[in-house]
């Protein structure tokens, strides 16, 4: 079983939950499903029909969607949708149009004897004697048990790691927790079987839905009414929580990152690689990642007690060894504003380096992500002498597109920024049309494998106008593709009670023509940070739209404006187009020497880069590594290098004119 990991569009966690609890399942028809699947492929970038290739993915993906942990289904059940024959896919895909979804409803037969099954497991669970080599690592990429006897191994194995970390919540209270994960189990089956033969054709209906939209893409979702309700409050960007995220490791929740301006992330009393074992004393092993989501949201202002598991390294010794922490936390309102821009600077030389970390590309009735650039270059440039800038984006998963084309407007003239191409193959650029730079010197863009979408775009294109140079991991994550929802923002509460969907409509390309999906922006200097060794991007999505190039557009032709506008844009174009620089070019090879160097030889660093490399996300760069990022201490390395080249430049052309 692949480590299931909660992931949110803005990085925080309680914004989007996919769960049928407390909920009714969607009013569906077999009619109701066919007319949906049939919008969705209307509207997708490049699926506009199912064929046998889809139809094999959506079996597949319905299989994943009701027994996840492969804890049900045994492989001699799936026998004949593990490797469906030609005839039978053939048969389902017939069976779509027709409104006959028995191919799916065969195995949804299958998986509730297979559920009858596992709860006449329980009485040979509860005699057998449990393994004690149980790791939770066992777990990722886990295949179909092949008879009773392996599946009824895994559970005990399940139940083994489940009972470790019992015993380190309370030991004399492991009768109450494993009845609390029985009931957790039966309530999970409840969901998947329904309370009524409408209940169960309902809920087989909208994981049909699922299954065959996701088939389509990675991005492309159908969302039962619960969920699209849920995704309103993501897209709002609003929750009431912790602000971390979380991975579900069988044994506990682990927290693999904490949302910087969440209280988590204030309080300082969470670390990343702290596991939840327990919120307000309830135990939280075995139970579903979404109960325990709901657990640990609440009132703003409430309290939250969490009992965690943190592992201590002793340096000196290498002794390891685990600590058991309860934890209170004060719930409150995320809300990314709180921290959408961080300016802080370096000093160097007479002057200083600005930094400026933008976390997401917004706008409000009072704010802009660009505006708040603007200004906050404006504040360094009068109060200091400004010599260079690096713009963080790293963790930054995107925003608003009209502010990435002003975000990248205020470091270029006027030109394409960005392209959109739609799924009738229609073309649009996106322009900066101000002439005004709100900074013309050394710049650098610090990116990582969580930088995506719009901040792809800015890396992307500064990086195409050899504005700057991109420093950081050695891609970002790769989204390069534009999704529309159904249920728009001003309906919010108006939700179809037949469920509403997510289509990738198009792809995103940058000036030069290509675009990020699947391949991400790739670094001019490469400096590692703790993720650039995770699977963490696109290319590792399931299905993802695969990357695409149109040509180039550094001239703009405007061939897709309007004739009659053609003229007025033309007369705008006339004074201060962006040009390709390359007045940069003769110092990225010596500046990325000079950065490997340092790297070889900073002790912290190469400690750091052994550690990244089994991929341990409780790594925390302040205890183990004595400063609070080397990443971006590197990156200053590089501008001030950068910086060193220019002013050595200069300084040869004023001796040379003298």
């Amino acid at each position: 079983m692949k480590k299931r990991m909660v992931s949110f569009l803005f990085s925080c966690l309680f914004l989007f939950l996919y769960t049928f609890a407390h909920a009714k399942p969607p009013q569906l028809t077999n009619r109701d499903t066919r007319i949906k699947i049939e919008e969705i492929l209307k509207a997708h970038v490049s699926h506009q029909q199912l064929n046998t290739e889809l139809t094999r993915r959506a079996i597949q993906n319905f299989i994943d969607e009701l027994d996840p942990t492969k804890t049900y289904f045994l492989e001699s059940d799936l026998a004949p949708w593990i490797e469906p024959s030609t005839a039978l896919l053939q048969q389902t895909l017939e069976g779509y149009k027709k409104e006959d979804f028995s191919t799916f409803e065969a195995i949804h037969t299958k998986l509730i004897d297979a559920i009858a099954r596992r709860n006449d497991m329980d009485i040979e669970l509860e005699k057998a004697e449990l393994p004690k080599d149980a790791k939770p690592s066992e777990f990722k990429d886990i295949q179909w048990a092949k008879n009773k006897e392996e599946l009824l191994d895994r559970h005990l194995r399940i139940k083994a790691l489940q009972l470790q970390t019992a015993e380190k919540i309370s030991p004399e209270s492991k009768e109450q927790f494993f009845q609390r994960i029985y009931k957790r189990r039966l309530n999970r089956e409840g969901e998947l079987t329904g309370n009524s033969a409408k209940e169960r054709e309902q809920i087989m209906l909208s994981y049909i839905l699922k299954a065959t939209s996701s088939a389509l893409d990675s991005q492309t979702i159908y969302f039962t009414p619960s969920e699209a309700s849920q995704f309103m409050i993501q897209v709002q960007q609003r929750l009431f929580g912790i602000g971390a995220q979380l991975r579900d490791d069988l044994n506990g929740l682990t927290i693999v990152r904490l949302v910087e301006g969440g209280p988590a992330s204030i309080s300082n009393k969470l670390k990343v690689g702290d596991k939840i074992i327990a919120v307000n004393k309830e135990p939280v092993v075995g139970m579903d990642i979404v109960e325990a989501v709901e657990l640990i949201r609440g009132p703003q202002g409430s309290s939250i007690v969490l009992t965690i598991l943190r592992e201590i390294k002793d340096k000196d010794s290498e002794r390891v060894w685990e600590e058991k922490l309860d934890i209170d936390i004060v719930r409150g309102e995320v809300i990314l504003k709180e921290s959408r821009l961080e300016t802080s600077f370096e000093p160097y030389g007479d002057g200083i380096i600005g930094i400026l970390h933008l976390f997401s590309f917004y706008q409000d009735a009072k704010s802009s992500s660009s505006a708040d650039l603007a200004a906050a270059i404006e504040t360094l440039k009068s109060e200091h002498n400004l010599k260079g800038i690096i713009l963080d984006l790293r963790n930054n998963a995107g925003g608003l597109l009209p502010q990435a084309v002003s975000v990248t407007g205020l470091f270029i003239s006027k030109g394409v920024v960005v392209s959109v191409k739609d799924n009738t193959g229609q073309i649009q650029h996106l322009r900066n049309l101000e002439g005004k730079k709100a900074w013309d010197g050394p710049m650098l863009v610090l990116t990582n494998r969580l930088s995506a979408s719009a901040a792809e775009i800015v890396a992307q294109t500064l990086q195409d106008y050899g504005r700057a140079y991109i420093v950081g991991d050695a891609e970002t994550f790769g989204k390069g593709t534009f999704q529309t929802f159904t249920l728009e923002s001003a309906n919010y509460g108006k939700v179809n009670p037949k469920g509403e969907y997510k289509v990738t409509r198009g792809r995103y390309y940058t000036v030069s023509g290509k675009s990020p999906q699947l391949i991400g922006v790739k670094a001019d200097i490469h400096v590692p940070g703790i993720y650039s060794q995770m699977e963490i991007g696109e290319k590792h999505a399931k299905y993802p739209v695969p990357t695409d190039q149109i040509a180039p557009n550094f001239e703009d032709n405007l061939a897709d404006v309007p004739s009659i506008h053609r003229s007025h844009y033309e007369r705008l174009y006339k004074k201060e187009f962006q040009l390709i620089q390359t007045n940069y070019t003769p110092y990225l090879e010596p500046i990325k020497k000079n950065s490997q160097e340092r790297i070889v030889l900073n002790k912290n660093y190469q400690y750091l880069l052994k550690e990244i490399a089994k991929q341990d996300l409780s790594l925390d760069p302040t205890e183990q590594f004595g400063q609070t990022d080397l990443q971006l201490t590197e990156t200053l390395n590089v501008m001030k290098d950068f910086i060193l080249f220019l002013e050595l430049e200069q300084t040869q052309k004023t001796a040379k004119a003298a």
